[in-house]
């Protein structure tokens, strides 16, 4: 009879602890632990969450227009330090910050993009690679790019292109 108990008590805190690991935001979507780094790089980015010190700070030059992409979601206007466009991705130091533009011109942080221009790291070299992810290759800029949506929770995964939950 112990047995009993004991292997029911096993399996109830098994079911909770599945369900705590698998819980689910807001939306009902399920939420995964944050990788590694993302953390350190959001607190870095605490004074770029008013676009006039971004600016100032050097991330001043748009490198596109709000990007759209239909259902995938949008990105936002691209805003690059260009000091920071080389060889060398700084996990604390993103090359372009992403604003999703506001109502009476305001601009919101949404995320980031770490940028390698192929100029500084050849396409045929091996991906580079920032928390666990490989850069993707973007021949239409000519760039090795990464995603990480900082500011605003992206159903798609931290680290994915488009954003449902951001617009033009």
């Amino acid at each position: 009879m112990k047995n009993i108990v004991r292997g029911m008590s096993v399996a109830a805190l098994l079911t909770l602890a599945i369900a705590v690991a698998c819980s689910n935001d807001d939306n009902g979507a399920t939420t995964a632990p944050e990788p590694s780094g993302v953390a350190a790089l959001r607190e870095s980015l605490a004074p770029f969450s008013s676009f006039t010190l971004a600016k100032n700070a050097g991330y001043s030059t748009a490198i596109t227009d709000c990007m759209s992409n239909g259902d995938l979601g949008a990105m936002g206007v691209h805003y690059a330090n260009t000091a920071l466009l080389d060889a060398v991705a700084d996990s604390l130091h993103p090359e372009a910050l992403i604003y999703e533009p506001g109502t009476n011109g305001d601009a919101s942080l949404v995320g980031v993009e770490f940028i390698i221009p192929y100029a500084a790291l050849p396409k045929t070299s091996p991906a580079p690679r920032l928390f666990g992810q490989s850069f993707s290759q973007n021949d239409v800029f000519g760039v090795w790019a990464l995603h990480v949506w900082t500011h605003r929770a992206n159903p798609s995964g931290t680290f994915a292109p488009w954003n449902p939950r951001v617009h033009c």
